[in-house]
């Protein structure tokens, strides 16, 4: 017989919480009048929440998704991860490995609850620095 240490349980991402991270980074972008896509996703990779104004861009939304997808697989924001994808850095290959496209531009970061990776959020729409503030600005509002 063997003896574990039990882990506490950490609360899952909700869709409540992925309203509030969808309500954030909109309104950051808003007050930088900057139209935006926002997508967020659960630690499986499933999508919780999702808004594209209707001055956004049409690809603005497949561009939060995979911003999103990328964040959450690399456990990472996507604005560290550009110099990792350059040829001959760890990362070069690695989207033909996923059956998903990564997106390697700002803009995507992950959410962790007591250290624990739950989800991800994706914004696409304004220039990638301004999409990774509006994204680390929802995610801060939501601690």
């Amino acid at each position: 017989m063997s003896t574990t240490t039990p882990t506490a349980a950490v609360a899952p991402l909700t869709t409540g919480d992925a309203e509030l991270l969808v309500t954030a980074a909109r309104r950051a972008a808003e007050a930088a009048d900057v139209t935006v896509s926002v997508t967020v996703l659960d630690a499986g990779g499933h999508l919780l929440a999702f808004r594209r104004d209707d001055r956004a861009v049409l690809i603005s939304g497949e561009t939060s998704t995979r911003k999103a997808f990328t964040a959450l697989q690399l456990n990472a924001p996507t604005a560290d991860l550009v110099d990792a994808v350059q040829p001959g850095a760890p990362f070069h290959t690695l989207p033909t490995a996923l059956d998903r496209p990564l997106m390697f531009i700002a803009g995507g970061v992950p959410v962790h609850r007591d250290g624990r990776l739950i989800g991800a959020i994706g914004v696409g729409g304004g220039a990638p620095e301004q999409d990774h503030e509006f994204a680390t600005t929802a995610v801060r509002n939501l601690a």
